[in-house]
């Protein structure tokens, strides 16, 4: 069985370590695992999109139209890759919009999240997590990423352990954060098993 996780959102947020903790995560389990990240142009808060393709896969990249998941850690972003999804995809998307700098320059406008949301309802079945609020209650808004990790777990029919992953994400972070990032990814997990 073949699992795709499409991971997007913007420079910063540690979507790379997403897609890292996810590979490890699958290895551990002793299952194959391909991934690819495209960075654009991530240090400057642009777009940024990981796949990771969980079981027998020839190619890192997810075909369009073969999402099982997608990962959205921005609510615009998860819009700029709608034709990945499949009929039948989970969405777990961050309700925390990041806007671009377009928007502080005031050459643009940010579209209501709610509506954002509404519209991507219409394409996969999404589960809509505050993960800044989380991430600050677990002590740090960095662990943002990590809060919407363990909300894709809890989601229906994930093929990876929550144990598993919380052993993975504790060998990839910093020693001195291990445990405000299993809190973020606890508190993930809760938002969407409720």
């Amino acid at each position: 069985m073949l699992t795709n996780i499409l991971i997007a959102g913007v420079g910063g947020q540690g979507i790379i370590l997403l897609s890292d903790v996810l590979g490890n995560a699958a290895i551990s389990s002793g299952l194959s695992v391909r991934g690819s990240e495209t960075h654009g142009m991530a240090q400057r808060g642009g777009s940024v999109v990981a796949h990771v393709r969980i079981g027998e896969a020839r190619s890192p990249l997810i075909p369009r139209g073969r999402a099982d998941y997608l990962l959205a850690l921005e609510p615009l972003e998860a819009l700029r890759y709608l034709d990945y999804l499949k009929e039948g995809c989970l969405a777990a998307v961050s309700t925390s919009p990041i806007p671009p700098a377009s928007v502080h320059a005031k050459v643009a406008g940010y579209p209501c999240v709610e509506e954002v949301l509404e519209e991507l309802s219409e394409y996969a079945e999404v589960f809509r997590v505050n993960a800044l609020k989380l991430a600050k209650r677990a002590g740090a808004v960095l662990t943002a990423n990590v809060v919407m990790l363990g909300a894709l777990s809890a989601l229906p029919g994930f093929p990876l352990d929550a144990q598993t992953l919380r052993e993975s994400v504790a060998s990839r972070v910093p020693p001195k954060t291990v445990e405000m990032n299993l809190k973020a990814f606890n508190l993930g997990r809760e938002a969407v098993k409720g």
